[in-house]
């Protein structure tokens, strides 16, 4: 019987094939106490399976395909990070000495107890790394107990041609397409499988910025996540289509669907083909228009794909995830300058723009405070408040990227900003910061300065932020959060974040309009820039610049260059004047 499951599209692209299914990894733990004359051979157990679990993503790490995407590199050193934390290994040794847990019991309460922490996490991407914490706590369970690993690559698993899935051969054919239905996926999980990958992948949990949906995208390989039935629903060698544009997954298909999918699946290849003779064509509208088509990155490491995707340079450079997962011992100048510098060079004279630290009382650095101190971590010390309320942690990391700056084009990006007086107090911080360096004799290069609009309060004063900055960012998933009042992350209310709504609309036209009639730089790095269906739109209220996940810049460069901004200019104000933009553009 055809039936169809509705999941998170993360990864564009169809994919038809068998199904592989995985039980979930997750482990029975026995719970029982100890003697107190058994504490040390118990942490020393716990201790050891935890070395044998980085010696073995070490080992893949060393063992990894030259053609693998760096996102999967980048994900082991996440993993790497989380195993060699030194909180959390005293943590799991104060349950075993002073409880007198066994190891597995000691290791299975931290984990919930940080699980805990992360549910509470304001910002989506940093709330998902809880399912890399769960899958290295589920490695260390497993050589504890001696089991092999969660998955088994099967000796048929089809190659991928050109990042490709196959068509469906006919019945019986040795080389059978299969797509892996899953409850989570690690990165080392899909290490196992070097050069012979699934042809896509299927998840009950994870969002848009987990991993799996990460890697996915890496490899442009049609992923579904957050399906959460399908391991229950999906049997072992199903027919299973993955429809990774709409987030649907159709089990069992009648020939008249399968013939429908193929048809969309050969479609879908020979639009990627079109795409990729994109990538040297200049970004201009039918009417000369120069559009700037740009990369957000996470990793300094992220340069090179950027340029392979076709970028002209980062829009936004998240520098977060250099701070997170250490235990409170924050990276030093030194090691900043030269993360900032790796991204420069990547670019290969590209501009770079640099985001300061935009973390806050949701994922704090440290463990001062109690977590249930902050009441709303959504409008508590967060982004620019948290570093002007660490001033000194705040000018380590502008002189590094001051110094960086002596090495290509950096552009200097602060994010959260609502009040003057937040605007005079990171000036101050930045000429301090410049003062330092020229007290020690130390080169540092010129950085055009650029405020993240992503405050109503923001986008409301624009014009006197346009004073103090060179250039304007606006943040548009959290413009939407704080507009609508939604937390995105919460289910309840999740349908009602909605891009299209018409306050959001005007909010964002009145931000381009008052950069472009002062002559600043103005770009979009929400998931709006690499939304296809909202690209015509901001074309005609007047944005020229685009920042976007590396995959996204050949589909939205296709849509610029079909695109006449003259005779959109007058449509896209009745959109966004309209009671129901979205019905306009036919979403």
């Amino acid at each position: 019987m055809t039936f169809a499951i509705h999941g998170l599209a993360v990864s564009r692209g169809i994919a038809i094939g068998r199904a592989v299914v995985v039980a979930s990894s997750r482990m029975e733990v026995v719970h029982y106490f100890i003697r107190p004359d058994q504490v040390e051979s118990e942490i020393q157990r716990a201790r050891s399976a935890r070395n044998a679990v980085i010696d073995e993503l070490r080992r893949l790490q060393e063992e990894m395909p030259k053609d693998a995407p760096g996102e999967l590199d980048a994900l082991l050193d996440v993993h790497l990070l989380l195993l060699q934390d030194s909180a959390l290994a005293e943590a799991i040794r104060n349950w075993i000495s002073e409880r007198l847990y066994n190891a597995e019991w000691a290791l299975t309460t931290q984990l919930e107890i940080i699980s805990r922490q992360f549910d509470e996490m304001d910002d989506e991407y940093l709330r998902e790394r809880k399912a890399d914490l769960e899958q290295v706590v589920e490695r260390i369970l497993r050589h504890m107990k001696g089991a092999a690993g969660p998955i088994t690559p099967p000796a048929s698993a089809p190659a991928l041609v050109g990042g490709s899935a196959q068509q469906v051969p006919p019945e019986g054919a040795a080389e059978t397409p299969l797509v892996l239905v899953a409850q989570d996926l690690s990165p080392a999980d899909m290490l196992q499988f070097k050069s012979k990958v699934f042809a896509g992948f299927i998840t009950a949990v994870g969002g848009k910025t987990s991993h799996t949906a990460i890697v996915a995208r890496s490899m442009d390989i049609p992923a579904v996540v957050g399906a959460r039935a399908a391991s229950q629903l999906i049997r072992q060698d199903d027919w299973v289509i993955i429809d990774g544009n709409e987030g649907v997954v159709i089990v069992d298909p009648t020939p008249i669907i399968l013939e429908e999918y193929s048809y969309r699946q050969r479609q879908g290849e020979l639009e990627r083909e079109r795409l990729a003779r994109l990538r040297y064509t200049p970004a201009l509208t039918m009417d000369g228009q120069k559009v700037e088509l740009l990369a957000n990155i996470e990793q300094p490491t992220d340069g090179p794909a950027a340029v392979r995707a076709g970028a002209v340079g980062v829009g936004l450079f998240r520098t977060e995830f250099l701070f997170m997962g250490r235990s409170g011992n924050l990276p030093g100048e030194e090691e900043q300058y030269r993360a900032y510098r790796e991204a420069i060079d990547g670019m290969q004279g590209m501009p770079v723009t640099i985001r300061t630290l935009d973390v806050g009382a949701d994922k704090p650095l440290d463990k001062a405070q109690p977590k249930d101190y902050y009441l709303n971590p959504a409008l508590g010390l967060r982004a620019i408040r948290w570093s002007l309320a660490d001033p000194a942690m705040f000018r380590t990391q502008l002189r590094a990227i001051l110094r960086a700056a002596a090495h290509g084009q950096i552009k200097l990006l602060f994010p959260m900003l609502a009040h003057r007086s937040e605007i005079e107090q990171t000036l101050a911080q930045l000429r301090q910061a410049q003062q330092e360096l020229d007290a020690r004799g130390m080169v540092y290069g010129t950085v055009k300065l650029g405020a993240m609009i992503e405050i109503p309060a923001a986008a409301l004063t624009v014009r006197s932020f346009l004073k103090y900055f060179d250039f304007l960012s606006i943040g548009t998933n959290d413009l939407i959060q704080y507009t609508l009042a939604i937390d995105r992350a919460d289910e309840a209310v999740a349908h009602l974040y909605d891009p299209m709504h018409p306050a959001v609309l005007r909010l964002v036209a009145e931000v381009i309009a008052a950069a472009n009639a002062m002559g600043k730089e103005v770009c979009v790095c929400g998931e709006m820039a690499g939304d296809l269906s909202m690209t015509r739109l901001l074309l005609g209220l007047g944005l020229r610049s685009f920042s976007m996940h590396p995959a996204q810049i050949l589909a939205v460069k296709q849509e610029v260059l079909r695109a006449d901004t003259g005779r959109l200019q007058s449509w896209a104000h009745a959109v966004m004047d309209s009671d129901s933009p979205a019905e306009m553009l036919g979403i």
